[in-house]
């Protein structure tokens, strides 16, 4: 599967458990939503990041991808520590300039 190199790159880092790799693929002003909660910025990005791996520790491996325009929709079986793991997820990147805008994650 072709993915984005920030797209890669996020689920490199997730799957590494490396919270620096991850973060700068990020805008600075980025948004993430995922368990209906908005985090904006690299800072928050990155504390909701660690907060979901502490509680869940959980990998994602994307199964396929469609492209819309600036957007790439991943499909991704997760699993973690969670009931009813694996799950498949979908996660909606917006991609700004090379990096990730926007991440909505369900």
């Amino acid at each position: 599967m072709d993915l984005p190199e920030p797209v890669k790159a996020y689920f490199d880092a997730d799957s590494g458990a490396d919270p620096e790799t991850l973060v700068v693929q990020f805008a600075a002003d980025a948004v993430v939503e995922d368990e209906g909660r908005r985090h904006r910025g690299r800072k928050a990005i990155r504390a909701w990041w660690l907060e979901a791996k502490a509680k869940y520790r959980h990998v994602a491996e994307p199964i396929d991808m469609e492209r819309d325009g600036n957007r790439a929709l991943v499909r991704a079986r997760v699993s973690g520590d969670f009931p009813n793991s694996p799950a498949m997820l979908g996660f909606a990147f917006t991609l700004e300039n090379g990096l990730i805008a926007a991440l909505r994650i369900g």
